[in-house]
This record gives C-alpha cells, structure tokens and sequence, in this order.
C-alpha cells in the first residue's frame, strides 16, 4: 500500500486554510489559485479557468489508452458558520458547510500521491469543480469543453456523509442523488379591504388551498414503488392586517430520480394550479425549473468502486438514493462513472451537511485519498 501519512499533516493546513476562506460559485478564485499551485508543484500540467473557475490537472503514467476523470467540488454555501473553530470562516456570510474544502484536500493528496509514484498506464484528470451549490458549475465546465480538451472514458466524485460511520464508503448503482427542480407559483387577484372579502378575490385563501392541493400529488399521481419528494418551502403575501393582498408568491422543490415520475409532477402541478384560479377567480403564474437531473450511476463503475473499497474500509452497497441533488449528474449523463458517499460521521450528534455548526472531518482524508489512488490504479491498470 501506498505510504501517503506525510501528505496528511499539510493537507489537513490546506483544508483547514480553504475552510478559513471560503468562496462562493464562480468566486473560487483564491481557492483556484492554491489548487493551480499545488498541482504544478506536484508535477502536474495544470490549466486553468474552465468553466469559469475550474481547474484540471493533467498526470500521465505509462503509454496507454484509458483515461479516468476525478471531480472535486470547491464552492462554499452563503450561510453563517457557528462552529466557533480556530479556522472558522473569516468571510461574512460564506461558509463551507457541505465539506467541498475536505472533497478538494482529498483529491489533491490523490495527485499528490500519484504524482510521486505514477504506477499506472494512460492519463488521469483531476478535475477541481467551481459552482456545484445550485450554479451547475458542472454543466459550464462541460459546456467549455471538458471532455473534448481532457477525455475521460469514466469519471468518479466523492462526497462525504456525516449520516455514515466514519471512514465507511457506500454507493450503488443506477439512481444514488435525485433530480432537483424548484417552481415559483404567482396567483394574483384584486386586492382590496380585508372586510369586503365578497368583492375582492381572495388570493391568500387560493394560495392556502393551492399548498394544500399540491401535497396530495406524491400521494395520488405517483406510482407507490417510486420515490418523489415535493415541498412547498415558501409563502409570501400581504403587509397589513385589514388589506387582503393582490399578489401572493408560493415557491417549493420537487426530487424525483425517475423522468417519467418528474414529467408527471410537472403536469400535476399545472393542472393543479389552474384549478385553483379558476375555483378562486385569481390568475396563476406557473415557473418550472428543473435545474439539476438525477444522478445515476453506471452499473459497472458502481460495482468497481464496492470491490476496490473494501480493501480499504468498510464498504456497502447503498440500499437507497439519497432526494438531495448533485450537479455531478450532468457528468454522469456525459460519461459512465459513480457518486460515491464517504462516511464522515462521529455518532448521532454529527452536524449534517449545510447545518451551521457543521465542519469536515480530517479524520477520513486519508481513507478518501487512498480511494482515489486505488479508483485510478484499477481503471489505469495495465
């Protein structure tokens, strides 16, 4: 086995220096900057600004045809850290709070690693991903040419899980993240004195039935066998207690892992929605986004990474999807590869992913970074 345990110190300084300094989407530029100059210390051709902020390095082993692409996410989320640590961020408002700084330390020491002992035959793209949080810096990267510039016949990412045991690695093949939609729902009426409701279209009551209504589609327009998550997260109408309001906005979210099951919730709510103005005399504006797919893994990819890693931790096969999203889904959809989920947990008080008080666990870098040597060694092999 690789010895890799002088990499560890100064990559945990790395994350806990990126933890510090955190960036949002497309303003990873700091962060972009110390990965470009770690990967050319490291040997690496780098280049840069792909997609934006994205960076990729280049390794190449032996003479040979195969090529393997692994992708870090390196955004940070527009929330407050409450953690109080030593390396809490210094930046207002950005923190990073899904654990990208430990997702980029890890695949680093990966290229570290192999930098240092290239034992394998073709080329390997270590891709550092702007943008993940909702911006599908993924998309933009492919978009710019990704894998026309750096060929990637399969493509892994790992995540970590603070719902797994520290240190476990589980995935599973076919869908593992679901497809994220997001909808704004817009009814307006007249407005009018809150006395006089006989006169004045009521577009609060419309947008209280509307809630309603739009919870029974999971229950009775999708099939019991598949999953789907559908929530109404916002409600915003009126400023004064005796007004009845002309405008109300409803917004929410819609996971589905299945395009037939996502199809039918998009046409439920619109049927939906304008039942609803015309029952309540208001108009409905409908906005529909589907702005990540689903993540499905590729059979095989998945089943190579539950062999491989149970030579280095314990590994499961995931026995379900996950309804939170992933914008690794647009490289899943361009080339064969799987998600992977890194146990990060430390017991039933471990702070969840995007929760204030949440914070990468050091813990499991080596066993991420050791899955990423092993990942490529397998599908560079001779």
């Amino acid at each position: 086995m690789t010895d890799i345990s002088d990499l560890i110190q100064p990559l945990v300084a790395l994350r806990r220096d990126i933890h510090a300094h955190p960036e949002l989407g497309f303003k990873e530029t700091r962060t972009a900057g110390r990965i470009a100059e770690a990967l050319r210390a490291a040997g690496l051709d780098v280049h840069e600004g792909i997609g934006g902020t994205g960076v990729v390095g280049v390794l190449k082993g032996r003479s040979g045809p195969r090529s393997l692409g692994l992708r870090a996410d390196m955004d940070a989320l527009p929330m407050v850290e409450k953690t109080g640590l030593e390396w809490q961020s210094t930046v207002e408002g950005c923190f990073h709070g899904c654990g990208h700084d430990g997702h980029v330390a890890m695949l680093m020491g990966a290229a570290q690693a192999l930098a240092r002992d290239p034992q394998f035959s073709g080329t390997l793209n270590f891709i550092f991903q702007p943008a993940e949080e909702g911006l599908g810096g993924a998309r933009h990267m492919i978009e710019d040419g990704l894998f026309e510039r750096f060929p990637c016949d399969r493509v892994y990412a790992l995540h970590n899980w603070p719902a797994l045991p520290a240190g476990t690695i589980a995935t599973r093949a076919g869908p593992i993240m679901g497809a994220a939609d997001k909808f704004y729902l817009t009814l307006t009426g007249k407005g009018g004195h809150a006395a006089l409701p006989h006169v004045t279209p009521d577009a609060i009551l419309a947008a209280a039935a509307l809630v309603q209504q739009l919870n029974t589609i999971v229950a009775r327009d999708v099939p019991p066998s598949s999953n789907a998550v559908l929530s109404v997260t916002q409600f915003a109408g009126g400023q004064s207690h005796n007004v009845l309001p002309a405008e109300v906005r409803l917004g929410g979210t819609v996971r589905t892992f299945d395009m037939a099951v996502q199809d039918r919730i998009e046409e439920r709510l619109r049927e939906i929605s304008a039942g609803i103005a015309a029952s309540f005399n208001v108009s409905v504006t409908v906005e529909y986004d589907r702005y990540y797919p689903a993540s499905i893994n590729d059979a095989e990819a998945a089943e190579d990474v539950l062999h491989i890693a149970a030579d280095i931790a314990e590994a499961y096969r995931a026995p379900e999807p996950a309804a939170t999203s992933e914008d690794f889904s647009y490289m899943l959809q361009a080339r064969p590869g799987a998600y992977i989920w890194l146990g990060q947990g430390c017991g039933d008080n471990s702070p969840a992913l995007h929760n204030p008080h949440y914070d990468f666990n050091d813990d499991v870098l080596e066993t991420g970074m050791r899955l990423h040597i092993a990942l490529a060694r397998h599908w560079l092999r001779d």
